[in-house]
């Protein structure tokens, strides 16, 4: 039996004729004639082809997940958005106003605690409050007799000698400073290093909400971190100055 088709071996052919035009005409002599050898038909192998001749023609694979390459082709593509700089602008905003509170606070108790400050005597005219609350004021007299400055707030006092006319030593970065500091020791550090460690964690946090270290190129990048704390730098320094 044929695998084929079925047939005995013997009633089936082992080539059927095809007819290509191409071919035909290709073989025609000068003259027009076809040869005389088989009329110019051109003999395919019967695995080839159908039972009629016409040649067999192999189906397409099926594509994978038509849907899904469907899907991907009519899907637009879409141009990511830039990052929206109005979180970063008030982080910087807010950032920026908080340094400048604990750059304040913090100036006049740095120039203490380094040994620039004049001492003297200061006399507490009244008192409000009590414990961390407690705000005090008086009259400081400088200790070689340059300069008094009346009503400036007294920092550092104790609350058992908070009654009025109590005479207590302090020191002042100057006449103009506003405020005269009692309290001697560990204490006098206490108010100035807290608020410049605010100060550096301030610094960090602009440069890292306001994308300053993400930035694309290593030179944008320095820029923009040394912008990001020069910021800050200046404002310390700028109270420092003033504090002086």
């Amino acid at each position: 039996m044929e695998p084929t088709t079925g047939a005995p071996v013997d009633a089936v052919p082992r080539r059927v004729p095809v007819r290509q035009q191409g071919r035909r005409q290709s073989d025609h002599g000068p003259d027009g004639d076809a040869p005389d050898d088989d009329g110019g038909t051109f003999w395919a192998p019967i695995e080839q082809v159908h039972w009629d001749g016409t040649p067999i023609r192999k189906d397409a694979a099926p594509a994978r997940f038509p849907g899904f390459r469907l899907a991907r082709r009519r899907a637009p593509h879409r141009t990511p958005l830039p990052p929206d700089p109005l979180p970063g602008l008030a982080a910087l905003v807010v950032l920026s106003l908080v340094t400048a509170f604990f750059a304040w606070v913090s100036a006049g108790p740095f120039w203490l605690a380094v040994g620039h400050a004049r001492t003297g005597t200061v006399v507490i005219d009244d008192c409000s409050g009590g414990g961390l609350t407690l705000r005090c004021r008086g009259i400081f007299t400088a200790e070689d007799g340059r300069f008094i400055a009346h009503g400036v707030r007294v920092s550092g006092v104790p609350v058992e000698k908070s009654t009025a006319g109590t005479a207590l030593p302090a020191r002042m970065t100057g006449p103009d400073s506003g405020t005269a500091y009692a309290d001697v020791g560990v204490g006098r550090h206490l108010r100035w290093l807290p608020g410049l460690l605010m100060v550096l964690a301030c610094t960090g946090g602009i440069v890292r909400w306001t994308g300053s270290a993400r930035l694309p190129g290593r030179r944008h990048r320095r820029w923009a971190v040394a912008a990001a704390i020069a910021g800050p730098t200046l404002i310390t320094v700028g109270f420092l100055a003033a504090a002086w």
